[in-house]
């Protein structure tokens, strides 16, 4: 399935969200069973695959990494976890710092460093992101899979902070 192409998007990573999901919303409402109550058992089945595939586009066009999963797959590059060329040493090192870092401020409960590391890999992640929309837009994309790599690392990593946060939380209300 092309998400793009089900939700009329150009394939771009950089995509307008904001309109992808009015679009979303609207071929929602077109394609929603009720509309299609009156007619043949076909045109029912129809209507459900083709709204199915809509929310689907939209579920990745959504999610960052799945919508460069899904342009790097339209190209015909081979993606996926592991995949993935193997990461730079020095973004294997700062990641480890990080973690180290996140153990750190984990094991203190001090959620100011949490904030602080936080905001660190969301701005790795936008430049990632940039980068992603750069290299699509060029044709550089092969030399992009990394990238997809990195976000994923970034993904994780701010998993992570949340669930620690949560905790804190958690042990603050108690």
């Amino acid at each position: 399935m092309d998400p793009f192409e089900t939700l009329g998007l150009e394939r771009r990573y950089d995509v307008d969200l904001a309109a992808a999901e009015k679009t979303h919303r609207e071929l929602s409402r077109a394609l929603h069973p009720d509309k299609h109550a009156e007619g043949g058992a076909s045109e029912r089945k129809d209507s459900l695959n083709r709204a199915v595939a809509v929310n689907e586009a939209w579920r990745i066009m959504r999610d960052p990494i799945k919508r460069a999963e899904s342009l790097f797959a339209l190209l015909g590059i081979s993606i996926g976890e592991g995949a993935e060329p193997k990461a730079e040493p020095g973004f294997l090192m700062d990641m480890m710092e990080q973690r180290e870092a996140l153990e750190d401020a984990k094991a203190s409960k001090d959620a100011a460093a949490l904030r602080a590391l936080a905001t660190v890999i969301e701005s790795k992640q936008k430049a990632a992101q940039q980068e992603l929309a750069e290299g699509f837009q060029s044709g550089q994309s092969a030399a992009l899979v990394g990238k997809l790599g990195e976000l994923r690392f970034y993904r994780r990593f701010l998993d992570e902070v949340s669930a620690v946060e949560d905790l804190l939380n958690d042990d603050a209300r108690s």
